[in-house]
């Protein structure tokens, strides 16, 4: 019993070695949650349900596979009023549009925070001056649809794996060289996606 008494103390004061600033450890305890896999779980659905990469969730475990009953550690990707921002991005970007295509609308923005060309957080990047259009004109201001939710949430888990596009268009309404001169990496429903 004592040797269990000394075992539990010594577990709870593990963090306090590891993080002596406790506001450091309850920030790292706050950014991230433990999952506990069900049979069938996979890596892009945790990833889904949570809004995380596909890759990081790999990488903070240190493995590629999955079994029932283990628990995960599923870090923060981005705060949910980022994500309910760009949510509205893209609902107001890409109406009408395919999913495929309102997913790459959210990698636009997230690959635009990876780039150094570019703000480095998703509030600067979309708030860029003159980037996008549904922040002229107030459209950025009405809530997002379930749909652009869940392809904010797609574009997170594929985050770093497929999309290099940093700019789109729809050609239709925008006539402009610099956007003609660019790489075209996709064209999905009206728009063009470049880098």
């Amino acid at each position: 019993m004592k040797k269990i008494f000394i075992f539990t103390a010594l577990f709870a004061i593990l963090p306090l070695f590891l993080y002596p600033d406790a506001k450091t450890f309850a920030k790292t305890l706050d950014s991230v949650d433990i999952y506990e896999v069900k049979q069938g779980d996979s890596f892009y659905e945790i990833g889904m349900e949570h809004g995380v990469s596909e890759q990081e969730l790999k990488k903070v475990n240190d493995q590629t596979s999955l079994e029932t009953g283990e628990k995960l550690i599923v870090p923060e990707s981005i705060t949910n009023e980022d994500k309910d921002l760009l949510a509205r991005l893209v609902t107001a970007e890409a109406k009408g549009e395919p999913y495929e295509g309102k997913v790459e609308v959210a990698a636009v923005v997230l690959n635009r925070v990876e780039n150094e060309q570019y703000p480095d957080t998703i509030k600067e990047v979309i708030y860029q001056e003159r980037q996008f259009e549904p922040v002229e004109n107030g459209m950025i201001n009405q809530p997002a649809t379930p749909e652009a939710k869940q392809a904010v949430n797609e574009a997170l888990v594929e985050q770093g794996q497929n999309s290099d596009s940093l700019n789109f268009y729809n050609p239709d309404i925008v006539k402009s060289k610099w956007h003609e001169s660019k790489t075209v990496t996709a064209v999905i429903g009206n728009h063009v996606f470049t880098k």
